[in-house]
């Protein structure tokens, strides 16, 4: 039934988020890391400013492939869309953030990774795995609000 529902355009589209999504999620959280491990920034300000980065990245990589059919093409309509995804994802950053703060504050990533016989040696890695399922939980969020307001 949900095929009937998703055209393979769709599909296409959905993956290809998804795709773009992923290597943004690597790129920041490899810029978390190196905020929180090398500059000593503290885990909130530094995933903001990492988010920030990715919700650009993104923004670019988006427009020329995922939604490459009504891309945006003159300088207005980037700006533009560009102005939209950032209202859409620091929404969603602001979502993120919390969700990051529960999970590190409330242990329940430190409790997953002790269960799981891992030994934690410092606070970054929860902080990396924390980071890792709030950008999971505000993904499917991020899509239907870019779909269908940035790129609609």
């Amino acid at each position: 039934m949900a095929s009937a529902v998703v055209t393979p355009a769709r599909r296409q589209q959905l993956v290809r988020f998804f795709l773009v999504g992923l290597l943004a999620a690597l790129v920041q959280t490899a810029l978390l890391w190196l905020f929180v491990a090398l500059a000593e920034l503290h885990y909130l300000v530094a995933g903001a400013i990492a988010i920030e980065i990715t919700i650009l990245l993104q923004y670019v990589l988006n427009n020329a492939w995922t939604f490459h059919r009504s891309a945006h093409s003159t300088l207005r309509e980037y700006l533009v869309g560009m102005g939209k995804t950032n209202l859409v994802r620091v929404s969603a950053l602001l979502i993120q953030l919390g969700i990051l703060y529960v999970f590190v504050t409330s242990g329940a990533v430190a409790y997953v990774l002790a269960s799981s016989g891992t030994a934690t040696t410092w606070q970054s890695s929860e902080i990396l795995l924390a980071n890792a399922g709030a950008i999971a939980l505000t993904g499917v969020y991020r899509y239907a609000l870019d779909a269908y307001w940035t790129w609609g």
